[in-house]
């Protein structure tokens, strides 16, 4: 049996830094808009728990699009899932707009809880996003082939702040 010695994180759970952490931010912007759908039920009614769900849905689904092309490329170009995030972001922008605005607003949206519940939606995702990602170890550079060297050399005259 093989143990890990590497601190717990989004990364260990399915093998992938991106999926981890879509899957951990997607739970706790589930749970956050069930609460809040909740509240919104007991306080205004069905139509004003929909708009809860509605909204986290949209922000769930805005953010989890990019952590899931990133982890597509990142499996074949790791370096580069990070410019992937940008373009895909601009893509999201134009095609979520673009969407709501062909859609328009549904006759049963509670605009004050959509509202409410997409501000909490992305202020929880990006809470646990940026200290999910805080926690990842992601090795940006190569390390330093040492294999052919088998002791440090001395350091020359010429080296140093004053060669």
């Amino acid at each position: 049996m093989t143990q890990s010695t590497g601190a717990p994180g989004p990364s260990r759970a399915v093998g992938s830094p991106w999926l981890g952490l879509a899957l951990r931010c997607s739970a706790a912007g589930a749970l956050a808009a069930v609460v809040l759908a909740g509240s919104a039920l007991l306080a205004s009614g069905a139509a004003a728990a929909l708009s809860v769900l509605f909204a986290a849905v949209l922000v769930i689904a805005f953010f989890a699009i990019s952590l899931l092309a990133g982890h597509l490329v990142g499996r074949r170009n790791p370096s580069g899932a990070i410019g992937v995030f940008a373009v895909v972001y601009v893509a999201k922008i134009v095609g979520f707009a673009a969407l709501l605005l062909w859609l328009g607003t549904p006759a049963w949206v509670d605009g004050p809880w959509f509202g409410a519940s997409g501000i909490a939606s992305v202020v929880v995702w990006q809470a646990v996003e940026v200290f999910s990602f805080g926690r990842l170890r992601l090795q940006i550079f190569d390390d330093p082939d040492h294999s052919d060297q088998s002791a440090p050399s001395a350091p020359t005259a010429q080296e140093g702040p004053h060669a």
